[in-house]
């Protein structure tokens, strides 16, 4: 199916000017509004009508799409960005996608039908391109949590990578070689390089990635008991886990204390996020920081930003992966 990329590229325009084009703008000279038909003609390219209601939306309005307002990371995620609406004295409107990409996609389109201005969109399923054809014809769309090529100026991530190499090379440096790793199986970019962190720590300090050391789950409190019980079944010499997010690491402790090994004493445990549960487990857990709602508000703001002159553009801020030292870890017990 054409893209409005392959209609700038037979036009010899730009993708702005076939955006123009669609949405009848005066600014447009005749001999580029001939060229555009003309290629659309060629294409058989259909508009997206989602796309053309743009031209008439309201600035009134701020999307978020997130994958599920249960989720602790989500519910912060939304509530930072409806802190930004209420500054600015806009209304939030959420959509669900639920890491399905037709759920994701209906998540957008109605968001765009109801004429948001402004978008945050949390999209872990759609490819790259379809959201590179959102982000060309909705210029207030700003992505969370992912780069998309060419529009690496609207995007608001961090490096999962860098987040549970520092988890992984914290336990080695305790003492720690035998160390296990609990994964979602929702199959995302997150859980790739989480993952990839823990085995670069692993390799970068010479320390084998031991037999069913890696086990995988839903990435919530039972899926963290699950994986811990899959991995007590398999080794007997783990002294140490990483854990892709703090829920599975909460189940993972619920599962050592029912087994009579103390953490840190005997286990040491290290999760993912910062989430509120990291403060009130017992021990309370050390974890890696994601500033999720630090990211969300710079995102909303910038996303404000684009379609409305008088918001001031945020200035650009990296944002880092940064560990949380609290009870859930203490040096190996040497045999």
């Amino acid at each position: 199916m054409p893209t409005i990329r392959d209609v700038a590229e037979l036009a010899q325009v730009s993708v702005a000017t076939v955006s123009r084009v669609l949405n009848h703008h005066s600014a447009v000279s005749n001999k580029a509004r001939v060229a555009v038909e003309s290629a659309m003609a060629q294409l058989n390219y259909q508009p997206n009508a989602n796309a053309q209601a743009l031209a008439v939306q309201s600035t009134d309005t701020i999307g978020v799409v997130v994958t599920d307002v249960t989720d602790p990371f989500f519910a912060i995620l939304v509530k930072a960005v409806d802190h930004v609406a209420e500054e600015y004295n806009k209304t939030i409107l959420i959509g669900i996608g639920y890491h399905h990409a037709d759920k994701e996609r209906k998540a957008i389109d109605t968001l765009l039908r109801k004429r948001c201005g402004s978008m945050v969109v949390h999209s872990k399923a759609l490819s790259d391109d379809e959201l590179q054809q959102y982000l060309s014809q909705h210029e207030g769309m700003v992505i969370i949590n992912r780069v998309i090529k060419g529009f690496e100026h609207r995007c608001v991530s961090l490096d999962n990578r860098q987040g549970t190499y520092i988890a992984t090379e914290m336990l080695i440096q305790y003492g720690h070689q035998h160390i296990a790793y609990i994964g979602s199986n929702h199959k995302i970019l997150d859980e790739f390089e989480r993952e990839s962190g823990y085995l670069q720590a692993l390799k970068a300090h010479n320390l084998p990635v031991l037999d069913q050391s890696i086990v995988h789950h839903t990435p919530d409190f039972e899926g963290g008991e699950k994986a811990m019980i899959d991995l007590l079944s398999y080794n007997s010499n783990l002294t140490a886990v990483v854990a892709y997010n703090d829920t599975m690491a909460a189940g993972a402790i619920s599962v050592l204390n029912e087994n009579n090994i103390k953490v840190p004493k005997q286990f040491s445990i290290v999760g993912f996020d910062d989430m509120p549960i990291a403060r009130y487990l017992i021990p309370k857990l050390t974890t890696i920081r994601y500033p999720i709602d630090l990211m969300a508000n710079y995102a909303a703001k910038l996303a404000l930003s684009l379609v409305d002159s008088s918001i001031v553009t945020p200035t650009v801020v990296q944002f880092n992966p940064t560990l949380v030292r609290r009870f859930s870890v203490e040096n190996a017990i040497k045999p």
